[in-house]
């Protein structure tokens, strides 16, 4: 029994000994039948046992140097952005500034008059009595009209690109909004137009009340556009309001080519975007191909595209000003399509799945005192949100 024992032992040894020196034998001429690379690899010329002789690069501007003359050295290998060129084209393309020139403030100079604003702060003995008793006031309108003036159109260009106004609007290019855009519902601040805010249709159904800092003489356009809001055409957008020829800052007194439609969010879409964007002249332009019919109760006719419009007139407009908010849907947008669009209101439906419980356990480790709330049986739910 002993020996039979021993035998079967001996005979799965070798037997497994057999199958791993035939996993690698196959391993081995796997290995050797993979094809040589086509060319030398990255950093094959280095050394790895002495790597103390590798000579250093002491600083980081000599590690820059050095780092942008391999990049512009041909390999045979393709990059990672050459896989995306042939795929995407348009990949890492860049983008065009189409908006007025910007001339942004020198840092050195930002630096110096700060510090000499720190220091005639520190002489004024009235500034230093009322920061001492907490009564210094600080100005929010001059804050607002340094930071128009500084460093807010960057601001409001990355919301921009945040929200994906450029990317809808105009593809392969953007702008500096340098022409601050105050755009009023009511007459309080609480339906005012920003970057990014939410109003509701209720709210914006009426023209807003419109202003800008605008030199005398000159031309102004004024458009509101929904990227989102296409019933049809994902691509296109609707038109809700657009002015032209604008003398100074006079929104009334310019050219109403579309006349303002409050925004309709179809039910079930979540939240739209809305875009104000003004656009200075160079002189007065002829819209007669632009112009509806007033009033413009049509969708079809209100199809737009903001970038096939710039392209029309790029020649003669720049934009110059930004500013957007969203909506989503509430009862009046009901009234724009029976009322005013004569139409029927598309409703979008989201069928909720239920919430899914996974199985009960028998030992819940790790769960709280309250785990068991969530598998009684009866048809009022006592647990809450885990």
């Amino acid at each position: 029994m002993a020996l039979r024992t021993v035998s079967s032992g001996v005979l799965k040894n070798y037997f497994d000994l057999r199958v791993n020196n035939a996993k690698t034998f196959i391993t081995t001429a796997f290995l050797c039948l993979r094809r040589p690379p086509l060319g030398p690899m990255p950093n094959e010329d280095i050394d790895v046992e002495n790597i103390a002789t590798i000579e250093k690069y002491r600083s980081y501007n000599r590690y820059f140097r050095k780092a942008e003359e391999e990049k512009k050295k041909q390999v045979w290998w393709k990059t990672y952005q050459e896989y995306m060129e042939k795929e995407d084209p348009e990949h890492g393309a860049e983008l065009v500034n189409i908006g007025l020139p910007s001339n942004r403030p020198s840092r050195t100079n930002q630096v110096r008059e700060r510090r000499q604003m720190m220091k005639d702060n520190k002489k004024n003995v009235e500034l230093e009595r009322a920061c001492r008793l907490r009564t210094f006031k600080i100005s929010l309108d001059r804050v607002q009209e340094v930071w128009e003036k500084s460093i807010g159109p960057f601001h409001i260009r990355r919301l921009a690109d945040h929200y994906g106004v450029f990317r809808d609007l105009f593809p392969n290019a953007y702008f500096l909004p340098q022409i601050p855009l105050r755009i009023c519902y009511s007459q309080g601040t609480s339906a005012q137009v920003h970057y990014g805010n939410e109003l509701t249709p209720t709210e914006t159904a009426s023209a807003p009340v419109v202003n800008f800092n605008a030199d005398e003489g000159s031309l102004w356009t004024l458009l509101l556009t929904s990227p989102d809001e296409h019933l049809l055409d994902n691509e296109a957008e609707y038109v809700h309001w657009l002015v032209g020829n604008i003398p100074g800052g006079a929104v009334q007194s310019g050219e109403e080519l579309c006349h303002y439609l409050p925004p309709f969010p179809a039910r079930g879409t979540g939240f739209h975007r809305y875009i104000y964007i003004l656009f200075q002249q160079e002189g007065p332009i002829n819209f007669q191909e632009d112009l509806r019919p007033s009033p413009c109760h049509s969708l079809a006719e209100r199809t737009f595209k903001t970038v096939d419009f710039y392209r029309k007139h790029q020649d003669s407009m720049t934009p110059a000003g930004l500013a957007f908010f969203q909506c989503q849907w509430d009862e009046s947008v009901t009234s724009t399509f029976h009322n005013t669009l004569n139409m029927r209101e598309p409703v979008f439906e989201f069928i909720r799945p239920p919430v899914y419980h996974p199985p009960q356990v028998k030992f819940p480790h790790g769960k709280p005192l309250r785990y068991l709330d969530r598998y009684r049986d009866g048809k009022a739910q006592t647990y809450g949100i885990y």
